[in-house]
């Protein structure tokens, strides 16, 4: 991933990222340093808390990379997934019902949730909801679409 542009963000921008995270998923981002970094020829553009990939920007939303929310665990938005989905949702692939063993109820279609492990609930990935939470459950169709997961370019991405 080539970067295009990298600087640090101003104060009313930091505070308008923390609050919609605060808001959208329960986390609170404690950090000295935020960094914009603006890729070239991707969907994303990250940023750096302290020096780490922890926050990206998607289609001009904010959310927690696949690292940043290990590193600063939601409250809300997260999908679970059981043992046997948890190859394919790391590959990339997306959630289907049968693998979902729970949802949060908050969720609604359209948006970006984590996608978690249910043995330790380390997060796999990030994905859009195609579908309510309360409706994810099930025996069969793909409920979210995933837009990054462990190992992909945008996870390995260093400075």
């Amino acid at each position: 991933m080539e970067v295009k542009s990298r600087h640090h963000l101003r104060s009313d921008e930091v505070d308008d990222i923390e609050q919609r995270l605060a808001d959208q998923l329960g986390v609170e981002l404690d950090a000295d340093a935020y960094e914009l970094v603006e890729l070239e020829d991707s969907e994303f553009d990250l940023v750096l808390v302290d020096g780490d990939p922890a926050v990206l920007y998607y289609e001009d939303e904010p959310f927690v990379t696949v690292r940043g929310a290990n590193d600063y665990p939601p409250q809300n938005r997260v999908v679970t997934v059981d043992a046997g989905a948890v190859s394919f949702v790391s590959d990339g692939a997306d959630v289907m019902r049968p693998g979902i063993t729970e949802a949060d109820d908050d969720i609604s279609a359209g948006d970006l949730v984590v996608i978690a492990e249910e043995s330790h609930g380390k997060v796999l990935a990030v994905g859009r909801a195609k579908t309510s939470g309360d409706d994810m459950v099930g025996d069969e169709g793909k409920v979210v679409e995933s837009v990054h997961h462990v190992g992909d370019e945008l996870y390995e991405f260093t400075v």
